[in-house]
């Protein structure tokens, strides 16, 4: 029996969100407070970069902190939401944990 090429890749990629989620993932910080300071409205784009990096490690730390008391179904998804398009963020992966 063939199994479809789709089915392969989805498999996969559960499988890889899955690993990832053991740990709070690494991401480039810099990149995703350029995107938002791209977007943010009345601040000077040092005053925005400043302010993101600053919520993102302040994120990252406290995600560190309590990463194992979340379940590992909620991580691997919110990793994997966290991950589709643009660049991920720990504020949101902590706000998908939140909920």
């Amino acid at each position: 029996m063939r199994i479809p090429f789709p089915v392969i890749v989805f498999g996969s990629l559960l499988f890889a969100t899955a690993a990832m989620a053991d740990s709070v993932p690494k991401y480039d910080m810099a990149q995703t407070c350029k995107l938002i300071a791209a977007a943010a409205a009345g601040l000077t784009l040092d005053q925005s970069m400043k302010n993101c990096i600053r919520g993102e490690k302040r994120a990252r730390t406290q995600l560190q902190k309590q990463w194992s008391t979340f379940p590992s179904t909620n991580r691997a998804s919110c990793v994997g939401q966290n991950n589709i398009g643009g660049a991920p963020s720990y504020v949101a992966l902590q706000t998908c944990l939140q909920f």
